[in-house]
Order: structure tokens, then sequence, then C-alpha cells
């Protein structure tokens, strides 16, 4: 295993019971993330982002989410054959995640201090009280919040929409984790803290040294933040390069509609704007082929019968095409 990498996943299959029946939300997925860099998860709502990274930190919901097959490798060791305990100790200290909405994912009934200080109490048990609320104060102050210890004696629904995805980031770091997983961190913020919450991350993860999974379906977003990315549709990886790479040659012709379908300055004012033919299947009937060959433009015979594999195409830079089969 390369020693730069940290977090390697492979052939994940995960699985859920919908109605009976069982469909694949994340079929083969793989990609590496090595340490220190920002890699960008993106692609359309249900395409299988956030199961991804639920899988990482074994929170799927049980008995609905399944990992039918797949390895996901932290620092060479696969995590799903680690029993419960071992994988308490990781989540939360060394693998930690910042989830979508801070409103639900903060407790309305307890206090930011007292959910701060959980994470001590999980994995510091050492540390005394009175050092519990200190360290955690600290961490409120390391995240931009002016008046920390007022900030430990309030309530989630007395915070403004940027200070809860603060407090969120704040408990995500409090045990300086190797991996921190962002879930679509700026989601329901307007535009300014938006930009604030990121600058945040990037500047929190030079600081730890730290390895980022910014998942967004924002791929301005993924140009401004991430080394590399990866572009899921439909529960499958589309394609993987390097951010400069994606975006000078994009070659799967998924990724090619999201890019086209960006408004631009050189564009015809007041003009529509290109967009991606048809709606994503469903996960009871996505195709038996390429999961995308019922929306794509260049769609022939092989599309339809099997899934494509990655094809290289430079450095770093694979997409799921046939029709890069030959480059």
């Amino acid at each position: 295993m390369n020693p730069e990498t940290i977090l390697r996943i492979k052939d994940l299959v995960v699985s859920f019971t919908i109605e009976g029946k069982r469909v694949k939300a994340v079929d083969r997925a793989g990609f590496e993330l090595h340490r220190g860099e920002t890699l960008g998860i993106v692609g359309e709502s249900g395409c299988g982002k956030s199961v991804t990274a639920l899988s990482v930190m074994g929170l799927l919901p049980i008995p609905a989410g399944t990992i039918e097959s797949g390895t996901i490798e932290f620092m060479g060791e696969d995590l799903l054959k680690l029993p419960r305990s071992a994988m308490q100790a990781i989540r939360g200290k060394r693998i930690s995640m910042i989830f979508q909405e801070p409103m639900t994912a903060l407790n309305p009934v307890h206090k930011v201090g007292k959910q701060i200080k959980e994470v001590y109490q999980l994995h510091f048990s050492d540390f005394s009280n009175g050092r519990m609320v200190k360290e955690s104060a600290a961490m409120l102050a390391k995240v931009g919040i002016a008046d920390p210890e007022k900030v430990l004696n309030t309530y989630p629904h007395q915070l403004s929409g940027g200070m809860r995805q603060r407090v969120m980031i704040a408990m995500a770091l409090a045990a300086k984790p190797e991996i921190l997983i962002a879930d679509e961190p700026t989601t329901a913020l307007d535009v300014t803290v938006q930009a604030q919450i990121l600058d945040l991350i990037k500047s929190l993860q030079k600081e730890m040294s730290m390895a980022v999974i910014l998942i967004t379906h924002d791929l301005g977003v993924i140009a401004e933040n991430c080394d590399h990315a990866v572009v899921m549709y439909g529960g499958q990886v589309a394609e993987t390069a390097p951010v400069k790479e994606l975006f000078a040659n994009p070659c799967h012709p998924y990724t090619q509609g999201l890019l086209s379908s960006i408004p631009g300055l050189s564009g015809m004012p007041k003009s529509i704007l290109p967009t991606i033919r048809g709606m994503v299947p469903s996960l009871e009937d996505m195709p038996q082929g390429c999961r995308f060959s019922t929306r794509c433009p260049v769609v022939f015979e092989p599309c339809n019968l099997a899934p494509p594999q990655m094809f290289k195409q430079g450095g770093g830079h694979f997409a799921a095409c046939y029709n890069l089969e030959e480059r």
C-alpha cells in the first residue's frame, strides 16, 4: 500500500431494502484518499455520496442498509472487518464527520457544551471535567466563535445556522482526526457564510495536517477547494481525476454534461442553458449496463449489456465509459 494513501475504498457495494426488495445504492464504488489532500465527491442527489460516507463511518441504518461486499481500508486495515468496539474507537477520533444539517445533527434538548464534551468523554476518559470544559471552549474559539464560554451554555436553537455549523465543526475536530468527512457542510447557508465555513475547514486542515473528504453537488465548491475529485452517478463512480485535469479534460459524458450546464460569462445572455436529458432512474429501475445509458448522448450497444470498468485516461484520471476503452 502506498504510504501516502490513508483511505482506500475498493469495489464497495451497499444495498437497502425498499418495499421488500434489495436495491444497490452504491455499486462497485472505489477511490483513494491521500494524507493531507482534499477529495471532493460530487453528483446529483441520491447518487450515493452520503451512503458512501456513512459506510466509512460505520453508520448505515440497520437492518435496512447492508454492505454486501468490498473493502474500506484505513491505514491498511479493513474497517469492515473490525469489531464494533474497535470501530467505535476510530469513529469520532481518527475519522470524523460533519453531517448535512446541523439543526438535526445537534441534540435540541442539550446545551452545546454538553455535546462537545461527549467527544472527550468517549475518547479521552482521563480528562477531568474542568479540562473537558476548557478544551471545548478552546475548540469553539478555534472555529471562530467570539464568546465560546457563553455559547457552551446555549441550546442549538439559540444559534444562527452559521454558528451551529461552526459548533458541528468544533465537535468533529475536537479529537484532531486524521480524516474529516464534510457532508455538504454549507447546505442551507447563505453564500457569504458558505465561503466562511469552507475557508475555515481549509485553514483547520492545514493546521491539523488532516485529509478531507468534501461531499457536495456544487462543482464550483469542488473547483475552489479540492485537489482530487470523484464524480458519482447512480451509485457508481463515473470519473475520478485531479481537479484541474477534470475541469480541463472531462471524459465521461455525465461529467461533460454537468460542466456544460454551468452558466458562464461568455454565454449568450438570457439563452437556454444546456441540460442533461431525462431523469435519474430509481434504484429499483436502474439499467442493466451503464447506469447513465438512458440519458447518454453517445450510448451504443455495449453500454446496455454490462457496466463499464474504469478506463485510464492519463495520470490519476479514470472514467467508466465504453467510448473511452481504446484510448
